[in-house]
């Protein structure tokens, strides 16, 4: 009887070592994603619109030479 409760409370450490590790784990996934999205959300979006400005720029030059032929 007494080797099943060693056993058992062996097993219940081992449980609550993966228990922590897989939380601890999750956490350290979940503060890595939550400071990736504080960063996304901290720059700024004027940087990226230079190439669409210059679509912009080559449509209209576009539809001016349509105009005129």
């Amino acid at each position: 009887m007494e080797t099943k409760a060693i056993i058992a409370l062996a097993l219940m450490i081992l449980g609550i070592v993966v228990i922590n590790f897989a939380l601890y784990a999750a956490a350290r996934g979940m503060s890595d994603w939550f400071s990736s999205m504080g960063k996304g959300m901290q720059t700024p979006l004027t940087k990226d619109r230079a190439p669409y400005d210059e679509l912009r720029q080559k449509m209209r030059e576009l539809s001016d030479e349509k105009k005129e032929d």
